[in-house]
């Protein structure tokens, strides 16, 4: 392996050999290993014979080019380049010759391989241990030691040396960062001194550890004792009697061993000093122990001189010392009780008696306590020794409760696990109260709602112990109540009295879990932007631990995007709010111990589209928008009543109030009213559009002017007659018939004769009327015109036209006004050739 690696280096050296022109110091074959943070110096030289200059040589670190002010220029053919070295500069160093202008000369290139790192740091901490194997002491001597916490970066060897006087083992440890390794001695020099060290190399530098000197039996460890016992002395009752047997001989190493036990209920530990088993033996007395108690037991060994190393703890045994008559209070059984006697007193009276066998311990009394009165229970033990002294619990009057105890807390040991419980300790109020013991209560939470009984155990504790582990086996992920009842006593009527202080509890898990269910959510009150949501407590037997919070998390719809808010462990309701409106949510709550969390069952919700109010607000906004443009419509309405009425109801001229209905050529009616136009109405009877259908074909058109003078009529026209404003003629003539005035002239007129027939000499009647509206076309059926002319000629105000003369004749090809009998139909009605001229929306029609 390391020929190929040198094979390797060496054609990538011959590979950076290009032109053979230049030269690098310091050069190698191999790499050169720089120290980091320390100046580097090379040095290119150009070979005898070169065409370069200094000026034409360049280096360059990798594929990066060193700067010129790392340049300096020995002479004409050399030039040097100093870097300071850091842990990223491992890689090839190269010379470069060339010319910067145009050139035929070869480029010359020569570059030496560089590796960075760190001398090693001493060895700190060495240690070296000898186990038992069998009956010996093995032969290999495993040592540890810390390297430091840098990394050389480059290959570093750890050897470890253990010599015997003038025998000398080492081991190279062939690993990086190496903290241990193991030396075979071969055979372990028993009673013989021994020196072990550690060296560690690299190609910066070397060190070595301090040294270890001392008698083999330092290092070396032994098994622990051997068939550990422990027996019970019958007519001993607070002795055990323990034995075992030594794991190695004593020629080969002489062992002290130390004894621990404890009372099987307790959690500490009482050692038996070594000094108390030095020397060869093989058994011990344990003394000073309760009667009818079991107690475990365990050993370990070590060797007498120099020895560092405990051997590992025996197996425990567990016995328990003989029984003893009661000699004192039923705190200590000192035998196995046989039964229990209960008396319940109140007030010196005597309330309840009666013997409790030991296997139906847990009884349930309930009486009254007035209040000012107090109760005192009174309890004796029997075993098959003999009977305890009495016990006396009084309960005191409610007005006189004693102070409890003080800062209780509890934690779990994660050993076994145990329950440990705390506190501090509180003084008497009086100094003829004395405090006594602590008395610790646990019970475990109904697991239903139709559970009754609680399952409580007590434990004893001396008044000068604040702290101590519960003896029970308590159930993982179950709720208890840890309570702490200080026992005062007093001496009063010749006799101690004991009474209980007020009581402190806990809830406690000796180990909690995740949450066997998750809560279930509803939403209560959904709005625009938030949603209020309320969710139940976990029931205590399936929360299995302390919530510790609850994690709310909400999706818009199915996108995936999770949003959540965290709240306390005794909040159940909470309001989400900057939410969307009109927007669909899904929503779960997770609820959470210190052991893990789990989901609830989740709902959905939508928002609503508005809020609080603006519906109320839009419909306000709504009617009073309305209310204001109604008021103002009828205002404008009012204000511009004039301008509507002619817009809706234009004003029509009453023919019945016209001056024309006073009118004929002969008389006009006042002579001094100044002159107005009047407009001439031109009817062409072949006009189409001016003659009935019958007699378009037989009459002639004729054009005359009839001029008339009369006065306005009062509603803002011209009055008729007058000069020629208005005008219709024919087509050939090509009168355009366009209005000029504001008002149009209406005249009602008649043909002057019907096929051919010359009427009577009558006065024709003249009809006159003002509109805005254009003239309506004759009608176009005679039945319909016949129709028209039957009707009188009189005005719908029953105001008789006067009669006059226009022309001297009507014949068949004249165009006349037709005379209107009064009183009675024209003949001339039936004329079918009669022109109307009617207005078209007017609010009068002429008959």
């Amino acid at each position: 392996m390391g020929s190929s690696h040198d094979l390797l280096l060496l054609l990538m050296f011959l590979h950076y050999a290009v032109g053979n022109c230049v030269k690098i110091l310091p050069d190698s074959s191999s790499n050169i290993v720089l120290e980091v943070g320390k100046d580097f110096t090379a040095t290119c030289h150009l070979l005898e014979g070169s065409a370069y200059t200094s000026d034409d040589i360049e280096w360059s670190l990798g594929n990066v080019s060193i700067v010129k002010q790392s340049y300096r220029k020995i002479n004409e053919t050399s030039v040097s380049v100093t870097v300071n070295i850091n842990s990223n500069m491992s890689g090839w160093l190269r010379c470069r010759a060339a010319k910067n202008s145009l050139s035929y000369a070869q480029t010359c290139i020569y570059g030496i391989l560089l590796r960075t790192g760190y001398p090693p740091l001493k060895p700190k901490n060495l240690s070296c241990i000898a186990v038992q194997e069998d009956k010996d002491i093995s032969s290999y001597l495993n040592c540890s030691w810390d390297p430091g916490s840098r990394n050389p970066l480059i290959v570093t060897t750890y050897t470890v040396y253990a010599n015997v006087y003038v025998l000398s083992n080492r081991t190279d440890c062939n690993q990086h960062l190496a903290r241990s390794c193991i030396v075979n001695l071969e055979t372990f020099p028993i009673h013989m001194v021994l020196k072990v060290w550690v060296e560690v190399k690299n190609a910066l530098g070397s060190e070595r550890s301090e040294e270890l000197q001392t008698d083999s039996s330092y290092f070396a460890k032994p098994n622990p004792p051997l068939n550990v016992q422990v027996l019970t002395e019958v007519n001993i009752p607070t002795c055990l009697m323990v034995t075992w047997k030594h794991p190695i001989d004593r020629t080969i190493l002489k062992l002290s061993y130390v004894i621990e036990y404890r009372k099987a209920a307790s959690d500490v530990w009482i050692e038996v000093p070594e000094s108390f088993t030095r020397g060869y033996i093989e058994s011990f007395r344990l003394q000073s122990l309760e009667p009818y108690t079991q107690y475990v037991v365990q050993m370990r060994c070590i060797g007498e001189s120099y020895s560092s190393y405990w051997s590992n703890w025996s197996h425990s045994v567990t016995e328990s010392t003989a029984e003893c008559i009661l000699l004192q209070a039923p705190v200590k059984a000192n035998g196995k009780i046989l039964l229990y006697n209960l008396s319940i007193n109140q007030d010196n009276e005597m309330f309840e008696s009666r013997n409790i066998t030991a296997d139906n311990l847990r009884q349930t009394y309930s009486m009254e306590l007035p209040t000012g009165k107090m109760a005192s229970i009174e309890i004796t033990a029997v075993n098959s020794v003999g009977v305890s002294p009495k016990a006396t619990l009084f309960i005191p009057r409610s007005d006189k409760e004693l102070p409890g105890v003080e800062d209780m807390s509890w934690s779990v040991r994660d050993e076994k696990p145990e329950l440990q419980v705390k506190w501090t300790a509180v003084l008497p109020l009086h100094h003829t109260l004395h405090l006594f013991e602590y008395l610790l209560e646990w019970v475990k939470i109904p697991q239903a709602v139709h559970q009754t009984e609680l399952q409580a155990d007590w434990q004893r504790v001396p008044n000068n112990v604040t702290i101590t582990t519960l003896n029970a086996d308590l159930e993982k992920f179950k709720r208890y109540n840890i309570s702490v009842y200080p026992i005062y006593k007093y001496y009063s009527g010749h006799m101690w009295h004991f009474q209980a202080g007020r009581p402190v509890t806990r809830p406690a898990y000796i180990q909690q879990g995740t949450p066997e269910e998750g809560p279930t959510v509803t939403v209560t009150k959904s709005k625009k932007n938030s949603a209020e949501l309320t969710w139940k407590e976990i029931p205590l037997d399936r929360q299995r631990g302390f919530i510790t919070n609850y994690t709310i998390f909400y999706e818009i719809g199915n996108t995936k995007q999770w949003k959540s808010v965290t709240v306390g462990p005794n909040v159940h309701t909470h309001v989400l709010t900057d939410l969307a409106s009109e927007t669909d949510y899904v929503v779960n709550v997770e609820a959470s111990t210190e052991a893990g969390s789990v989901n609830g069952t989740g709902c959905t919700f939508k928002t609503m589209k508005y809020g609080d109010g603006e519906v109320e607000v839009i419909v306000v906004v709504v009617c009073l928008s309305f209310l204001f443009l109604t008021v103002f419509i009828i205002m404008l309405c009012l204000r511009k009543r004039e301008v509507l009425k002619k817009l809706l109801w234009p004003q029509v001229p009453d023919p019945s109030d016209s001056s024309i209905a006073h009118w004929s050529p002969d008389f006009p009616i006042k002579a001094d009213l100044p002159k107005e136009d009047v407009s001439v109405v031109e009817v062409d009877v072949f006009d189409g559009k001016s003659l009935c259908e019958e007699d378009k074909g037989v009459l002639p058109l004729k054009k005359d002017k009839y001029l008339s003078e009369e006065h306005s009529s009062g509603i803002g026209g011209s009055s008729c007659m007058s000069s020629p404003r208005h005008s219709v003629s024919d087509s050939d003539e090509g009168d355009s018939g366009q209005t000029t005035a504001s008002t149009v002239q209406y005249s009602s007129v008649r043909a002057s004769g019907y096929k051919g027939q010359t009427p009577s000499h009558q006065p024709p009647a003249f009809a006159r009327s003002e509109s805005t509206q254009p003239l309506l076309d004759c009608e176009e059926h005679p039945d319909h015109l016949n129709e028209s002319h039957s009707r009188s000629s009189y005005f719908r105000r029953g105001r008789e036209l006067e009669p006059g003369v226009l022309a001297p004749e009507c014949d068949g090809g004249s165009l006349t006004f037709c005379p209107v009998q009064e009183e009675e139909a024209s003949p001339v009605a039936e004329d079918p050739s009669a022109l109307c001229y009617m207005p078209q929306k007017s609010g009068y029609r002429p008959q």
